[in-house]
């Protein structure tokens, strides 16, 4: 697959992420003022992130800007992209698994 497709397929998941992460953030803030969801981070740093965050958009946001960091250099390293699959798809299967259990 040419560089172009892989970095357009990673935008298309990133945007999916983007809408369900407002979606379950927002549900996270009703659990919030019900009393529930106290927790300080959604991932662990062992699963690449930097971020830590109790809301997932800010994972989002990591994701993007990597990307974007992915983009400008010349080439594609084979291991910041493995990297960065292993952590959006980490970040979409949390999103799945959140939204069927709310």
């Amino acid at each position: 697959m040419p560089h172009t497709k892989v970095i357009e397929q990673l935008k298309d998941n990133l945007q999916i992420a983007y809408r369900q992460a407002i979606d379950a953030d927002a549900k996270l803030d009703e659990l919030k003022k019900a009393g529930h969801g106290k927790f300080t981070y959604i991932f662990t740093a062992d699963q690449g992130f930097t971020t830590s965050s109790n809301r997932f958009l800010p994972y989002v946001q990591e994701l993007m800007d990597e990307l974007t960091r992915i983009q400008a250099e010349p080439s594609l390293d084979p291991v910041a992209l493995s990297n960065y699959v292993r952590q959006l798809g980490t970040l979409l299967q949390t999103l799945q698994a959140f939204k069927k259990q709310s």
